[in-house]
């Protein structure tokens, strides 16, 4: 691994903190050796002195070596299938379960070891009856076919608890599940560190994501929770299991259990944003193409006599008072709304994220996004707004976005396959605008209107498209 490379995965921070903590730990393991040579060789002061650096050293790894390793070694265990973990609560009663042990122990008083038995007690018992909350629980899940970023969508919790004699209390449920199958940093990790170590590193994290709780589950009963969850941001969410969780009866252990599911992505579509005014109107007569035939448009096509089923509505006055007989007018035909949508992927790279990859890393683990793209983002809710405009009135929409090919269609099935591919598309960094747009002028359908949302000024945008388009410069 090249210097650049290291200073992406460790920053000065870690390096002093580990430096810091070796030197803690082998300082105090030679005070102690020094201690116990002290004593044996009856030199009291020097063990007193050394006794009393002791205890400094040990306050100092408490402080500053053992909690950055409890968070490390929390995270990893979160990532492992464990029946249960110690809470705040339940470390804190088993210390003071030692101090008293140790206490009874060293001095036989009966009632250190009363008040031992009952702490002993309390902590059997709710470990037991914590885990006899989980057993026989399973989960269900029922949430909408379409999801839409920063709108509450209703999510249907059921917990059917199939134990015949004992209910189950204070129970939650969660979902764990990955955004993707890699990490952002999977092609960075992998030409810094060998093979065995990047695959380890390139595995997305698996999040987890509260559902609901439930504070009462009776015996051989299902109990169902409708509650509303809100998704901050468009993506998918690949499903991967269940776990239930309950920290019954006495806080001091947290007891889960991991179900399995059916792998489902879970797609949260751009959130939903009108169109603004000026855009509207336009919008509104886009795609409108008028045929030379007659039909029920609102072009005048021409004008001939009155027929007996002719609607009254048609009848032109004017031309009937000049040419003293009835005459009606004839309207052309307006074909159907074609409009072709391009959503141009690229931004400029100047514009990307300067993050390294640990920075990358501890974002992905947060559940955040590390290499989003302000800019990129309101072009896609851009591109979202025209294209719920146009589903909803009833146009035949040709839609272009990143590599993939055009899809054409109508009706909300399109429309929802268009915004299926908005909810994952990421931008594509390029450091002009020179670079081949991905939208081909083949699949640009003719008597269409075209709408083309970029990052790119219209001098920077291809000759071929540009000036049939209607063009959205975010």
């Amino acid at each position: 691994m090249n210097i650049q490379g290291f200073r992406q995965l460790f920053r000065l921070r870690d390096l002093r903190g580990v430096i810091f903590g070796v030197i803690v730990i082998v300082g105090g393991g030679v005070l102690s050796a020094v201690t116990v040579y002290a004593h044996r060789t009856e030199q009291t002061r020097l063990a007193a002195a050394t006794a009393a650096i002791s205890l400094i050293f040990v306050l100092l790894i408490l402080i500053f070596v053992v909690p950055p390793l409890a968070r490390n070694a929390s995270k990893e265990a979160s990532q492992l299938n464990l029946p249960f973990e110690f809470t705040m609560g339940g470390a804190v009663m088993f210390g003071l379960l030692l101090i008293v042990g140790f206490s009874a122990w060293n001095t036989g008083n009966n009632l250190l070891f009363l008040i031992l038995s009952f702490l002993t007690a309390a902590m059997i018992i709710g470990f037991v009856a914590g885990a006899l909350m989980l057993k026989k629980v399973d989960v269900k899940m029922r949430f909408p076919e379409t999801i839409f970023a920063g709108e509450p969508t209703p999510i249907y919790v059921s917990l059917q608890n199939r134990k015949r004699v004992f209910p189950s209390f204070s129970v939650v449920a969660e979902v764990r599940g990955k955004k993707r199958e890699e990490s952002v940093a999977a092609g960075e990790l992998r030409g810094l560190l060998p093979g065995f170590i990047a695959k380890r590193l390139s595995k997305a994290p698996v999040l987890r994501r509260t559902l609901d709780y439930f504070s009462h589950i009776p015996r051989d009963r299902t109990a169902e929770r409708r509650s509303e969850h809100v998704f901050p941001e468009r993506g998918r969410f690949l499903i991967k299991d269940f776990e239930i969780s309950t920290r019954f009866p006495f806080a001091f252990f947290r007891h889960r259990r991991r179900l399995p599911a059916k792998e489902t992505e879970l797609v949260v579509f751009p959130r939903r944003e009108p169109i603004e005014g000026r855009i509207e109107k336009m919008a509104m007569e886009a795609g409108k193409v008028v045929v030379n035939k007659r039909g029920s448009g609102q072009d005048l096509l021409a004008l001939r006599g009155y027929l007996p089923n002719d609607d009254l509505r048609r009848v032109d006055w004017k031309a009937t008072a000049r040419s003293r007989t009835l005459m009606v007018r004839e309207y052309a035909a307006e074909d159907d709304r074609k409009v072709v949508i391009i959503l141009d992927d690229r931004v400029p790279a100047a514009e990307r994220p300067g993050m390294t990859i640990r920075e990358k890393l501890n974002a992905e683990q947060e559940g955040e996004e590390p290499m989003r793209s302000e800019r990129f983002e309101a072009a896609v809710r851009r591109t979202a707004a025209l294209l719920n405009h146009f589903g909803e009135a009833q146009a035949e929409i040709t839609f272009l976005a990143g590599s993939s090919s055009g899809i054409v269609g109508m009706g909300s099935d399109h429309v929802h396959e268009c915004l299926r591919r908005l909810a994952v598309i990421e931008p594509l960094w390029v450091e002009d605008g020179g670079s081949h747009l991905a939208a081909d002028p083949d699949d640009i359908r003719k008597n269409a209107s075209v709408f083309l949302v970029s990052a790119f000024p219209k001098a920077e945008l291809p000759p071929e498209v540009a000036p049939r388009a209607v063009i959205y410069h975010i």
